[in-house]
């Protein structure tokens, strides 16, 4: 090497497989990406890849943002406040819930400012083209937080045009109680799908923010969030969907999936996870989120039904998408 040559550049590790593709026998792709798993007392009990690094926790933030809309002074309990800290699936019993949350502070669907979506829910969206409705801003998954976020602005007199602004007094708060519940300072703030302002904390962040909710005073803003959310599951999520499924058959459990194959779940006694899959295939967030919970002990047949993935050759099953740690 010559004085002028520059030195090669360090090449990362790949991060760990934390699923593997496997058909008709055969190891067809995997899905690497970090994990980590928190002790009760809040130690960090395992880790793969790098938990520390920040990510987007895209949709595991909402509990967060919601707990900052209540400290804006919003009031919002059950079935509302959990459906502010959703990722509703479009159900009929979701769309209503947000159609009321909006005429209650003379607000209309025409003010929400997502981006017209189909309901998330595979069966609620062929139901809903069925029907011969079209896209709209209601129906996407994030328009109950948009409800809510809407909402305080109108309570407090604040402008509603520009409520995504990062710069609007409502965005401000979210931010600070993120870098609270996480225990450390926000790295990036992006824009999410739906539009909103979006915070980067590292994995093990977000599994001390979801830990720090299920075990917050009863009455604060963060209680009362991982509360609604617990009691309300259906309205979180959906009737088909495993983060309702976990919160209501493992008492106490708080659980929110993000986009690009996020997940955080903190457990009643402070137990906590949080995971990314590094290519954002959410096909494997059942096997990973499966074979954490046991790892941190939780022994429940939900689990099984949570981590089953089969992958289907014409209509017969030849495989599955399983853990790989």
């Amino acid at each position: 090497m010559t004085s002028t040559d520059a030195a090669p550049a360090a090449i990362a590790p790949a991060p760990p497989v934390l699923a593997e593709v496997v058909r008709s026998g055969f190891t067809e792709g995997h899905h690497r990406g970090s994990l980590v798993l928190l002790a009760a007392d809040g130690s960090v009990e395992r880790t793969l890849g790098d938990p520390g690094a920040p990510v987007f926790p895209r949709s595991s933030n909402k509990p967060m943002q919601a707990a900052a809309i209540l400290r804006a002074g919003l009031e919002l309990s059950g079935e509302r406040l959990a459906l502010a800290a959703a990722s509703h699936s479009g159900e009929p019993f979701h769309l209503d819930l947000v159609r009321k949350m909006l005429a209650e502070h003379g607000l209309s669907p025409d003010d929400l400012q997502t981006p017209p979506d189909l309901p998330l829910d595979p069966v609620a969206a062929e139901a809903y083209l069925a029907a011969g409705n079209v896209r709209e801003r209601i129906t996407m998954n994030c328009s109950g937080k948009h409800a809510a976020m809407l909402a305080v602005c109108v309570r407090n007199g604040w402008d509603t045009a520009s409520y995504l602004d990062p710069a609007h007094p409502l965005q401000q708060p979210a931010g600070q109680v993120v870098a609270e519940a996480a225990g450390e300072p926000v790295a990036a703030v992006g824009t999410d799908g739906c539009g909103a302002p979006l915070m980067a904390i590292g994995l093990t962040g977000l599994a001390r923010a979801f830990r720090s909710f299920v075990l917050a005073e009863p009455g604060s803003a963060e209680r009362r969030v991982a509360d609604a959310m617990r009691a309300h599951p259906e309205y979180v999520a959906g009737t088909r969907r495993p983060d309702t499924w976990l919160m209501s058959e493992v008492p106490g459990t708080l659980s929110k999936m993000g986009a690009e194959a996020v997940q955080a779940v903190a457990l009643a006694d402070g137990r906590a996870l949080a995971f990314k899959i590094d290519d954002g295939a959410t096909r494997a967030l059942g096997p990973v989120l499966a074979r954490a919970l046991e790892l941190l002990g939780v022994d429940a047949p939900v689990v099984a039904r949570i981590g089953r993935a089969p992958l289907l050759g014409g209509v017969a099953e030849v495989g599955e998408i399983r853990a790989a740690f």
